[in-house]
């Protein structure tokens, strides 16, 4: 390539403004999340109430600010042992708060799980450091603490399950895959829905990085948390500094049953990027079900019936992964 051509690429999207664009997107892109939702979501959706059970707030996990986790218990007590559902809130990696899945934590509580949501450093002015890697460290530093808090409180939990939406999505299958063999109980399901899986240059032309080196780099460098120069983008090196952060590459290492969902007009997580996490799956025979929604973006707002599905999917995963059996008015 003749330097005239590289300096017009390197030109053609500032690095700065890579970044700021992209994080204005996931911003936007969580805020068109819509209010308003359809009849059957209703049965996904609970408000809490202590008929439910105990919600106990703000437990810590560690020094950090941001390092406490919410935990649902269900009411019956007694049992020998829990499944544990632990669902990340999204916020594109610098805003967001476990308080605002409520509703599908204590839907997960009614059903007899116990249920957690985790807050996480999040990138910011008072944090410019934290990055997707930071988080996914402090999500795994976190999970003992959420099983022995609810051993202490008399649920003993036997098998677990991780999931998020958006950038907790992107968290939950890092933990699902990356982390899972040494979770504090077996990981045995994970489910979400435009979460990033992967960071090759030429998937994320939406925010202009297929044409500029040095806003590849720079914004990559964000997200994993090392420095990535514009030459290891050029020659290809700088994927294996941004492998910590792509659940596509741990796929194999713990290949957890899966129910995910991305929009195929996302340009906030760009759809290319998604088909990698799809291809992993299929790769390495992962029991998974998949859903492209082919009129919807970042917020999946306009495939009502697939989205039905997809959370049929996970109500059908759950009972099957980690059913629970033998609690009157559970897991109906």
């Amino acid at each position: 390539m003749s330097k005239n051509v590289k300096e017009k690429r390197v030109k053609a999207v500032p690095a700065w403004l890579g970044i700021l664009v992209f994080l204005l997107a996931f911003g936007a892109g969580m805020a068109s999340k819509v209010a308003i939702k359809p009849a059957w979501a209703k049965a996904y959706s609970v408000q809490w109430s202590d008929a439910l059970g105990t919600l106990k707030t703000d437990l810590p996990y560690g020094e950090g600010e941001a390092n406490k986790f919410d935990l649902y218990l269900p009411k019956d007590g007694g049992r020998e042992s829990y499944g544990l559902v632990v669902y990340l809130h999204a916020g594109g990696f610098t805003t967001g708060d476990k308080a605002e899945d409520r509703e599908m934590l204590s839907w997960l509580c009614s059903k007899g799980y116990v249920a957690a949501g985790i807050n996480y450093t999040l990138r910011d002015e008072a944090h410019p450091e934290a990055s997707v890697l930071s988080q996914s460290n402090e999500i795994q530093a976190a999970m003992p603490c959420v099983v022995a808090a609810a051993e202490e409180a008399g649920c003993p939990i036997e098998k677990m399950a991780v999931a998020g939406g958006s950038a907790g999505h992107a968290l939950a299958m890092l933990y699902a895959y990356r982390d899972g063999r040494s979770a504090p109980a077996p990981v045995v399901f994970t489910f979400g829905a435009v979460g990033p899986s992967s960071f090759y240059q030429e998937d994320w032309g939406v925010f202009g990085l297929d044409q500029s080196d040095e806003a590849c780099a720079e914004l990559f460098s964000v997200m994993a948390g090392v420095e990535i120069t514009a030459e290891e983008v050029a020659d290809g090196s700088y994927l294996e500094k941004v492998k910590p952060i792509a659940a596509n590459q741990w796929v194999k290492e713990n290949p957890v049953p899966t129910v995910a969902a991305y929009g195929t007009h996302d340009r906030v997580q760009p759809f290319l990027a998604s088909l990698r996490l799809k291809a992993a799956l299929e790769e390495h025979h992962v029991d998974h079900k998949y859903f492209e929604l082919p009129h919807s973006g970042h917020a999946l707002q306009n495939d009502d019936a697939l989205s039905r599905q997809w959370m049929e999917a996970i109500a059908e995963y759950l009972d099957k992964y980690m059913p629970v059996n033998d609690v009157p008015g559970y897991g109906d």
